[in-house]
């Protein structure tokens, strides 16, 4: 099944509840609220690799795969695909458990870049990256 995946990829770094203040008129849950909940995700796992404040510069490839209903546990996991001087880009997969029971269901997967910022919100080098020679 294209939209499953025996294993998300990265690791776990955000899960809750989809709740009935989080849906549309027809029952499905926002995406926008899917999407919050992957850039918290994305934003914890940049901050973690930036030791410090980073911002969201770009998402790109989303793609919402399955609906995501009322009582579903999402699960969002990440994983480091590539730094920069002063970016992360994270791999970030939604996946839900129907109704906290069940088979895992991949419904959402996107790419975010954030970028290292100070106490100004400038960029700033990672750490551990050598300054251009």
């Amino acid at each position: 099944m294209p939209n499953s995946r025996p294993q998300p990829r990265g690791e776990l770094s955000l899960r809750t509840v989809a709740m009935p203040a989080d849906t549309n008129p027809a029952g499905d849950i926002f995406g926008g609220w899917i999407m919050s909940l992957m850039d918290l995700a994305a934003g914890i796992a940049a901050g973690t690799r930036a030791k410090g404040r980073v911002a969201t510069a770009a998402v790109s490839n989303l793609s919402f795969l399955q609906p995501v209903k009322v009582g579903d546990v999402v699960c969002v996991y990440t994983e480091v695909s590539k730094t920069g001087r002063t970016s992360v880009t994270i791999g970030v997969e939604a996946y839900v458990l129907r109704r906290n029971q069940g088979e895992r269901v991949r419904v959402t997967a996107a790419e975010f870049v954030l970028v290292a910022v100070d106490d100004h919100g400038t960029p700033r080098v990672l750490p551990g990256v050598l300054p251009p020679a």
